[in-house]
């Protein structure tokens, strides 16, 4: 059974579930909630993509010659974790590999994810160690709905730096190598729900580390910081009124329409060498 547990220092209050190891609240001084949930619009409020981000051609890759099968986004954001540590400031979160991940994720792995409160920030590490005499490989990356109750029109990206964008067209669970140019030597993304017809906008190359969403009232501002992450996707729920959007750091992508299976091609893969441990954070802090 799911646990929800809550870590406050006068300034963040932030709510964790078990289940997924996953932020579903967070709360600045005054009591404001910047994270979205309602399971009636989507089911999840900040999953955590492991072992995989996005979707595998026929859900399906290929290592040493065996073939595995794996959902989109990977198992993780479905697991239930234990709690390693907890204290005032910070909860760690661990999980290992079963019987169910090996049959279709061959490694053994621990895998945490760690929330430090500092000040008017929350910061997220993802630390994953091989536990093979092998070079294991995985991908991560962060999937957080940040809640726009006036709907995302009213909001805007800012990011640290000017940037031209162009966003690969998304083929179902895959990606075409034609993209769309979205931005033009500009650090200001003004957010609109058309973008989000078909699905994501999906970013390969980018110069910012870190964004600021924005509300154009002044009254919402959180910035995400990134540094570290190879992939950068921005995505809502296609309705076109969905009070969220979703700001989605990765250290993978999705398969290309063309993927020849070999997870170890995969863009943005990982390779984790024997018995070592890789580790990545991004940072989400209130702006006031």
């Amino acid at each position: 059974m799911s646990h929800t547990h809550v870590l406050t220092n006068g300034i963040i209050t932030a709510t964790f579930c078990t289940k997924g190891a996953e932020l579903i609240s967070l709360k600045n001084a005054e009591g404001k909630e910047f994270m979205f949930r309602d399971p009636a619009i989507w089911g999840y409020t900040a999953p955590v993509l492991f072992p995989i981000c996005g979707g595998l051609r026929d859900d399906k890759f290929i290592l040493n010659g065996k073939e595995y099968s794996l959902p989109k986004h990977g198992f993780c954001r479905d697991a239930e974790f234990a709690v390693e540590t907890i204290d005032d400031s910070s909860i760690a979160f661990i999980i290992t590999d079963t019987p169910e991940t090996l049959a279709q994720y061959p490694f053994s792995f621990e895998f945490r994810i760690i929330y430090t409160l500092d000040k008017d920030s929350i910061c997220v590490e993802y630390k994953t160690t091989n536990k093979n005499d092998t070079d294991m490989y995985y991908s991560v990356g962060c999937h957080e709905a940040y809640l726009c109750p006036e709907g995302i029109e009213n909001y805007s990206i800012l990011f640290d730096e000017k940037e031209t964008l162009d966003s690969h067209i998304v083929n179902g669970n895959l990606l075409d190598y034609k993209t769309v140019r979205i931005l033009e030597n500009s650090d200001v993304l003004e957010l609109k729900y058309d973008y989000f017809a078909v699905d994501a906008l999906v970013f390969s190359k980018f110069k910012s580390s870190c964004v600021t969403l924005c509300s154009k009232d002044g009254g919402r501002m959180i910035k995400v910081d990134f540094p570290g992450f190879t992939h950068l996707l921005f995505w809502t729920k296609n309705s076109g009124n969905a009070p969220y959007i979703c700001i989605e750091p990765w250290c993978g992508f999705p398969d290309m329409i063309d993927s020849e299976y070999d997870i170890t091609k995969r863009p943005g893969i990982i390779k984790v060498t024997p018995r070592g441990t890789h580790s990545v954070t991004h940072t989400i802090t209130f702006i006031r």
